[in-house]
C-alpha cells in the first residue's frame, strides 16, 4: 500500500489506527461462514487505517485486514489476512503480519465440520513464525438475521520459531465461541473468543463494532486481546492488546 506523505500536523487515510502493544497471537475467525444462510455465493471485505504525526513527535501506525468467503450449497471456504505496523522517531516499534484458510461443511441444519490453517510472523513480539493447524466440529445454535452464535472445537498442532532461532512444535486443543448481533440495519456487533490450550496456553478475543455508512463502506471499532501463559523470553509480558479504528468497503 503507498501511504500518503505525512503531513505538519496530523494525516489521516483511510480511517484511524490506534495500537497498544501490538499482540503475537492467533487470530479469532469471527466471520459468520454459515452456508445455510449465505445470500451471495461470495461475500469480501477489506478494512484498513492510518494514522501519522509530526511535529514535536514523529509517528506512524498503519493496520489493514481482509476475508474473502464462498459459499457452497453446504460448504464454505475463507481466506482472511491481516498486517499492522508501528513507529516512532523512524524507528519501528511492531510489525506483524497473518495469513489464514478455513473450510466449513454442514452435516445438518446446526452441525458442520470444519479445518483451518494460520501463518503469523510477529518479530517484535518474539515470534518468528507461528504455523497452526486445527480441525473438528461446531454447533451453530443461532443462524437467524439477527443474532448467530456457534461453538467449535477440536484438535490442532502449532509450530513456533522464536526470534532466538529456536523451534517448537506444541499438540493443542482448539475450543471457539463467536456471537454477532445485528442490532440495527446499519449496525453490528460482534464477540469472538478463542482457546488454544497447550503447556502455553493462548487466549484471543475479538471485540468489534461495525456502523455500515451506505451498501459498500462502514467504519469499524475494534478491540484485541491476546493472553500468553508462557509468552517468548524476549516479550515477556502475558497479555497484548490492540484497539482500531478502521473504514472498511465490502465487495
Amino acid at each position: 500500500m503507498k501511504l500518503l506523505k505525512t503531513v505538519p500536523a496530523f494525516a489521516l487515510v483511510a480511517g484511524v489506527f490506534v495500537a497498544m502493544n501490538a499482540a503475537a497471537d492467533d487470530t479469532v475467525f469471527t466471520v459468520m461462514d454459515d452456508p445455510s444462510t449465505a445470500k451471495h455465493p461470495f461475500e469480501g471485505s477489506v478494512n484498513g487505517g492510518y494514522l501519522a504525526q509530526s511535529g514535536n513527535t514523529k509517528s506512524s501506525s498503519l493496520t489493514a485486514d481482509s476475508t474473502l468467503t464462498w459459499y457452497g450449497n453446504t460448504t464454505a471456504w475463507s481466506l482472511w489476512g491481516n498486517a499492522s505496523n508501528t513507529s516512532s522517531n523512524d524507528v519501528r516499534s511492531s510489525e506483524k503480519y497473518a495469513v489464514g484458510g478455513r473450510s466449513r461443511y454442514n452435516l445438518t441444519d446446526y452441525d458442520y465440520i470444519f479445518g483451518q490453517a494460520s501463518w503469523l510472523t510477529d518479530r517484535y513480539n518474539g515470534y518468528q513464525d507461528r504455523d497452526v493447524f486445527t480441525a473438528g466440529y461446531g454447533r451453530q445454535f443461532l443462524n437467524g438475521p439477527v443474532h448467530s452464535l456457534r461453538f467449535e472445537f477440536g484438535p490442532g498442532v502449532r509450530y513456533d520459531k522464536y526470534t532466538n532461532d529456536d523451534t517448537k512444535t506444541t499438540g493443542l486443543g482448539y475450543a471457539s465461541g463467536t456471537y454477532t448481533w445485528q442490532v440495527t440495519d446499519t449496525t453490528k456487533f460482534t464477540q469472538g473468543v478463542s482457546v488454544f490450550g497447550a503447556d502455553d496456553t493462548t487466549v484471543n478475543s475479538e471485540t468489534a463494532l461495525e456502523v455500515a455508512i451506505n451498501a459498500h463502506f462502514a467504519l469499524k471499532v475494534g478491540y484485541y486481546l491476546t493472553w500468553n501463559s508462557q509468552p517468548p523470553s524476549s516479550a515477556p509480558d502475558h497479555t497484548d492488546r490492540r484497539t482500531t479504528v478502521t473504514l472498511g468497503y465490502k465487495m
